[in-house]
């Protein structure tokens, strides 16, 4: 039996492991303001921008137009590639409301024929 399997079946009979709840389908209501603070204090902004735009160097964009709430607290719990993790521990689910919120908050950009320098 490889060693993950005996720990997952141990942690099973024993009670000690915790099944992670799904995140709910639609964003909790959250604070965009307070979401601002945290994007930038546990440093989102380092890899997504200040504003959450996105990099094709660092990390994509989330705003505007997020994925669903589901998928984006799924990642943020559980992410891939180089993305730390951020557990519970780390950023409350209130606090990952409040940045969904933020997020949800970024205008769209103008368009480009609105720019004077771009027609």
């Amino acid at each position: 039996m490889k060693l993950s399997l005996l720990v997952l079946v141990v942690g099973l009979m024993s009670g000690g492991l915790a099944i992670a709840q799904a995140p709910p389908a639609t964003a909790p209501a959250g604070n965009a303001q307070e979401g601002r603070k945290l994007f930038v204090a546990v440093g989102c902004y380092q890899c997504h921008g200040y504003e959450a735009q996105g990099s094709s160097a660092t990390g994509p964009r989330l705003g505007p137009r997020p994925i669903a709430y589901a998928a984006f607290a799924r990642y943020v719990r559980r992410p891939t590639g180089q993305m730390p993790l951020y557990t519970t521990k780390v950023l409350s689910d209130t606090e990952l409301a409040n940045i969904y919120a933020f997020v949800q908050a970024v205008p769209a950009p103008p368009p480009v024929q609105s720019i004077p320098l771009l027609r």
